[in-house]
């Protein structure tokens, strides 16, 4: 058979296609990533103006115990959401997939803290977080400052944050799991294993992949936490001191106090976080993920 042979002209509208991705992708995250690396050396200056100062911004971050807090406060954050948030995913997928009456009504009612809008999911949550009128407090005839007492609210968010996160991770680890062939759950049915020995032997291995993916993508959103932060402590709050998360310190460092400098120091440290967290999660995959059909 001839093979063909590519010409000059398909070369370029190889490249016209995927140009507007490539340009995207540099003026909306390259640049602007390079841009952050060049300012966490300086320090602003008026009519938008830098002095280069060096590594000033990070011998003052690492020095500095309120950055010292936060970061603690982000891992504290990310352990409390991802262990316990995946494994009520994958309890809730596995339930999912089973034969009951109803399955795609539960599925959208799981889906649905997806769809709706974060602040209106932080809000209600926090009228039901109240300390004196809150239905959790009525409920449990319980008298915590669930939002205001430093020692408690990093728990609260991460409770809101698990709820908030299992239908997503669900419907993914759904969608791996109906990918496994049933013909291993009949060859296993007929050797006498039990539904624990089939979902341990054979829907976890399976569906290893797919757990990889949602643990990634989990670490990488419980590290960069803001949003909930934000709309259920908000500023005024005694407990936002010691609760904030690093990228919670960067926009008040950023935009409020206006120290963009120390402020990109701190998301080059966070992006440097991430970057560790990850590597060591595919260093670690070779060890329980199963590529293997």
């Amino acid at each position: 058979m001839k093979k063909k042979v590519r010409t000059d002209q398909d070369h370029f509208w190889g490249y016209l296609m995927v140009a507007p991705t490539i340009i995207g992708l540099l003026v909306l995250n390259v640049y602007p990533f390079l841009q952050t690396i060049y300012l966490s050396f300086t320090n602003a200056k008026v009519f938008g103006k830098y002095r280069f100062v060096g590594l000033s911004n990070y011998v003052k971050m690492i020095t500095n115990e309120e950055f010292l807090r936060a970061t603690w406060n982000t891992i504290l954050f990310c352990i409390l959401t991802v262990p316990l948030g995946v494994l009520l995913a994958l309890v809730v997928a596995v339930l999912l997939n089973a034969k009951i009456k109803g399955k795609t009504a539960f599925r959208a009612i799981f889906f649905l803290p997806m769809v709706v809008a974060p602040a209106a999911v932080a809000m209600v949550w926090k009228w039901m977080f109240n300390a004196e009128y809150g239905i959790i407090n009525t409920v449990f005839h319980t008298h915590i400052d669930w939002i205001t007492d430093p020692n408690v609210v990093i728990v609260t968010v991460a409770i809101v944050a698990v709820w908030s996160a299992i239908g997503y991770d669900a419907v993914l680890l759904l969608s791996g799991i109906q990918n496994v062939s049933k013909s291993y759950y009949e060859a296993a049915g007929l050797d006498g294993c039990n539904k624990i020995q089939q979902f341990w032997y054979i829907t976890l291995p399976m569906v290893s992949p797919t757990l990889f993916v949602v643990l990634i993508m989990r670490l990488m959103a419980s590290l960069k936490v803001y949003d909930l932060l934000y709309m259920m402590v908000g500023e005024g709050n005694p407990a936002l001191g010691k609760s904030q998360s690093l990228i919670y310190l960067f926009y008040r460092e950023s935009f409020v106090s206006g120290n963009r400098g120390y402020a990109s120091a701190i998301v080059i440290w966070t992006v440097l976080l991430i970057g560790i967290v990850t590597l060591l999660q595919f260093l670690g995959q070779k060890k329980w993920v199963n590529y293997e059909v």
